[in-house]
C-alpha cells in the first residue's frame, strides 16, 4: 500500500492515458466510422482493461493490483509496433494484406506522414509501461 501524493498523481497519469486512448479508439470507430482492422481489435483488448486495473489501483492506493497492467501494456506495445511496421514497411505490407476484412496496413490517418493509429496506441503502451515501471522502482525506495 502506499499513500505517497506522487504515486497517486502517476497512477492518475496511467489512467488517463488509458481512458484517453479508448476514447480515441471509439472515436475513430464510432464517430469517424473507421472499420478496426483485426490487429486494431487485439490492441483494443489489451489497452480497454487497463481503464479498469489501474481505475482500482488508484482507488485502493495500492500499484500491486495494477501488475497486470504493466504485462498487458508491455505486449500491446510490441502488438502497436508490429501494426505499425505492416503498415510503413514496404516489405511487410503484404502480408498486411491477408489481416482480414480491412487489410492491416490501411491508414485512416496519418497525421505529419508518421502519427498513424497503431503509433498513437503504440505511444500509449509505451507510456504506460515506462510510468508503472517508474512507480515500481519509487515503491522500491
Amino acid at each position: 500500500m502506499t499513500s505517497d501524493k506522487s504515486l497517486d498523481n502517476l497512477m492518475l497519469v496511467i489512467w488517463t492515458i488509458a481512458l484517453l486512448a479508448t476514447g480515441g479508439s471509439l472515436f475513430y470507430s464510432e464517430v469517424m466510422g473507421f472499420t478496426p482492422c483485426e490487429l486494431c481489435w487485439v490492441q483494443r483488448i489489451f489497452m480497454y482493461p487497463l481503464i479498469m486495473i489501474y481505475g482500482v489501483a488508484l482507488w485502493k492506493k495500492n500499484i500491486q493490483i495494477a501488475l497486470p497492467g504493466l504485462f498487458l501494456s508491455g505486449i500491446g506495445f510490441l502488438i502497436s509496433s508490429y501494426h505499425y511496421l505492416l503498415q510503413k514497411l514496404p516489405l511487410l505490407q503484404e502480408v498486411g494484406d491477408t489481416c482480414g476484412i480491412i487489410p492491416c496496413h490501411t491508414q485512416y490517418v496519418n497525421y505529419l506522414g508518421f502519427i498513424t493509429i497503431p503509433f498513437q496506441a503504440g505511444i500509449s503502451f509505451l507510456s504506460i509501461f515506462v510510468l508503472h515501471l517508474l512507480i515500481l522502482k519509487l515503491v522500491k525506495r
